[in-house]
């Protein structure tokens, strides 16, 4: 039995109060205890809940996030080293990460409570941004880190590294290192290959590059991933699973790798990630 559950909830989803109420009385009739994030100002992205779930560890087992892709990345950074697994419910529109459709949800529950479900690790990204000789700033995603281009910016060269091996200097609108699990994501759009999410690899694409050939390179696990920013007077950007950047000047140097954490992810029995691509993505 579980001593509780946690509820990230994305409250610009609709009919949310309906569904933090099926699963509060769901768990009351077994005695489990509820503990839901409030929503707050301003609403986008959601204001961070660290301070809510810091003590969850201690006192739940899971977390259920409910909304779309996006409230599901953000709340894996945030829980990434609490070792509390995540249930996803999808409110939003693809929702390609969470496990279930909210049609699904009291089936799904007593699946939790029957103890009918499996955990499994996705690899997480470490990124560091070097300055001037020194760490500026370092961060961890569950999707992909992107080095693109600003909106009046042109074309910017990034000179591209695995481990100390030269890879390519690749002119265009910038490059994606994605895991696994964010190979489905913009690393898919910008003509990446689908990796099973199962699977301990990097994932690195070039968007719109300035060459004849473009294809993506899929690097080991332990392998460092570093890009340069060889161009001069442009506005280029870094962001996190599109959800936290930085700006970035010439000669910054970009470090990916596998971070030492993963997210924990609750699967049940059922789950399929190829009839997933089917029904999602065709």
């Amino acid at each position: 039995m579980f001593k509780g559950i946690g509820v990230v909830p994305n409250w610009q989803k609709e009919n949310m109060q309906e569904v933090i109420g099926q699963i509060k009385t769901f768990f009351g009739k077994h005695n489990v205890p509820v503990y839901v994030v409030p929503g707050r100002e301003p609403l986008l992205h959601l204001a961070s809940p660290i301070e809510e779930i810091q003590e969850w560890p201690q006192k739940t087992d899971m977390v259920i996030v409910l909304g779309g892709d996006g409230t599901f990345l953000r709340v894996a950074r945030e829980l990434a080293y609490t070792d509390l697994p995540m249930l996803g419910i999808n409110l939003g529109h693809k929702g390609f990460l969470a496990e279930i459709e909210v049609e699904k949800l009291s089936f799904s529950l007593q699946q939790l409570i029957n103890g009918n479900y499996q955990l499994e690790e996705r690899m997480m990204l470490q990124t560091e941004i070097i300055r001037a000789g020194k760490s500026f700033a370092s961060a961890i995603c569950l999707n992909d880190v992107i080095i693109s281009r600003g909106p009046f910016s042109r074309i910017i060269e990034l000179d591209t590294y695995i481990n100390n091996d030269f890879l390519e200097s690749y002119p265009g609108d910038g490059v994606i290192i994605a895991s696994p699990t964010g190979s489905t994501g913009y690393s898919l759009s910008a003509g990446g290959p689908v990796v099973h999410p199962a699977l301990n690899v990097l994932v690195v694409t070039p968007i719109c590059p300035h060459l004849l050939y473009q294809r993506s390179v899929i690097v080991d696990k332990d392998d460092l991933v570093t890009v340069t920013i060889a161009t001069e007077y442009a506005d280029i950007f870094l962001t996190l699973d599109g959800q936290e950047g930085f700006a970035l000047n010439y000669n910054d140097r970009i470090r990916v790798k596998k971070a030492e954490c993963a997210a924990k992810v609750i699967t049940f029995a059922d789950s399929n990630f190829y009839k997933l691509l089917h029904d999602k993505l065709i």
